[in-house]
């Protein structure tokens, strides 16, 4: 039984033939002896012996090699060449915003306050551009006494949101008196729009790669820093939805421009009083000289008004469509900005004569006027937007209401209408 793994005698089994240590001779008649205990040596590490063993491998690393430079041009180098169709063209935490501003431009005390409401509305809502306030060259920022609104209003512009001051000649026209006009008249028409071209100085702000520039008589309800990064263009503009279809016609309220001395000079030439027309606006000198380059801008976003929510002929223009079931809420949630225009209703700073509100709020939808009338969202909307204009001119600036006009407006001798100047509109 000792030799049993063995078999029979002269035959090997398995284990003698992979048995290192075996001293079993096949041609050997003789009892096999006991085996030596097996023991482990390792095998001497040369440099020799590395080298040969590198050799050994070196068409397969070779090989793993190329798989892997393949792999890398595919994947990546490839798709630095030729981008997926949605991938991401920017990454907002790589973006330089002292490249980009929003700017304001103040002629009086009210746009004043309306530019710093605008401002304020950036800073909490978390815009990352800068801030630039135009204003006129005679004013300063030396606190004079406590009435001295203005200068208040200028310092806490830049202590409280960051604005940068910018004091400039406000552009002012007045047009020549028509044949049997008065100097008065002429002037009276033109109250509203005198200063409007100051807005073209935003073009000179060449410290800047692109800027935002809209009118402050309006409510900012989202940054609008993604504009900044749009293809570029001299001027990105939204059609007057509200001439539309019959007329394609830019309008001045919103303007995404790039600063540029060339486009400053053509817009200063075509505003030179002896070249303009006298009906030639902002809105008009802007349309003659981009409308057939400008990009276009989504009014739904950035041109919602307020008297849309009065408009009695329906809301296709403002909706693009006849389909879609107009939703005041909804609205506003898309918006980024409201502007106030409302005629005849005067501007969010004015109070409401009294008659004129009762003749203009929006209606509701079913019975209105009735102790049953519902679905007054419109209504909703557009007291709540006046409201809460109020109450942050008040908040922000210390500002109360101008008092209501006069309604109906009485018209008087030597002048067009007792409402000029006062806002209307």
């Amino acid at each position: 039984m000792k030799h049993a793994r063995h078999g029979v005698r002269g035959v090997p089994t398995l284990h003698d033939l992979y048995d290192p240590n075996s001293n079993y001779d096949s041609d050997d008649s003789s009892p096999p002896t006991s085996p030596k205990p097996w023991s482990y040596r390792p095998s001497r590490i040369t440099p020799r012996s590395v080298y040969w063993q590198f050799r050994r491998l070196r068409p397969l690393l070779l090989t793993l090699a190329a798989v892997g430079a393949i792999f890398y041009y595919s994947t990546h180098y490839h798709r630095r060449l030729f981008p997926p169709k949605h991938a991401p063209s920017f990454r907002y935490k790589d973006v330089d915003w002292r490249r980009f501003a929003y700017t304001q431009y103040a002629t009086d005390s009210h746009y004043l306050c309306n530019s710093l409401m605008v401002f304020e509305a950036l800073d909490r809502l978390g815009s990352r551009a800068e801030r630039v306030l135009m204003y006129p060259e005679e004013w300063d920022t030396d606190v004079a006494n406590q009435t001295d609104r203005d200068s208040q209003l200028l310092v806490k512009a830049v202590n409280a949101y960051n604005v940068k001051l910018v004091p400039v000649k406000v552009r002012k026209f007045r047009r020549d008196p028509r044949p049997g006009e008065t100097k008065e008249e002429t002037d009276g028409q033109d109250t509203t729009w005198d200063t409007s071209l100051t807005k073209f100085l935003a073009f000179n702000q060449t410290q800047y790669l692109r800027i935002i520039h809209f009118d402050s008589d309006a409510t900012v309800l989202g940054h609008m820093d993604d504009l900044f990064l749009l293809p570029a263009a001299p001027v990105a503009m939204m059609r007057a939805h509200w001439v539309l279809p019959h007329q394609k016609k830019l309008t001045s309220m919103f303007i995404l421009l790039e600063p540029s001395a060339i486009e400053a000079g053509r817009l200063a030439a075509a505003a030179d009083a002896t070249t303009r027309k006298d009906d030639d606006f902002d809105m008009e000198i802007l349309d003659s000289l981009y409308a057939d380059s400008a990009m276009v801008l989504p009014h739904r976003r950035y041109g919602l008004l307020s008297g849309e929510f009065r408009a009695l002929d329906g809301h296709e223009r403002y909706l693009g469509n006849d389909y879609e079931a107009w939703d005041p809420a909804r609205a506003l949630r898309e918006a980024s900005l409201v502007h106030f225009s409302d005629w005849p209703i005067p501007k969010p700073w004015i109070m409401w004569p009294r008659e004129l509100l009762k003749e203009n709020v929006p209606r509701c939808e079913i019975e209105p006027g009735t102790s049953r009338e519902s679905r007054c969202g419109n209504r909703e909307v557009w007291l709540e937007l006046y409201n809460d204009f109020r109450r942050r001119r008040k908040d922000i600036c210390a500002l109360l209401s101008v008092p209501a006009p006069q309604w109906p407006p009485k018209r008087e001798s030597g002048s067009n209408s007792s409402w000029a100047g006062t806002g209307m509109g």
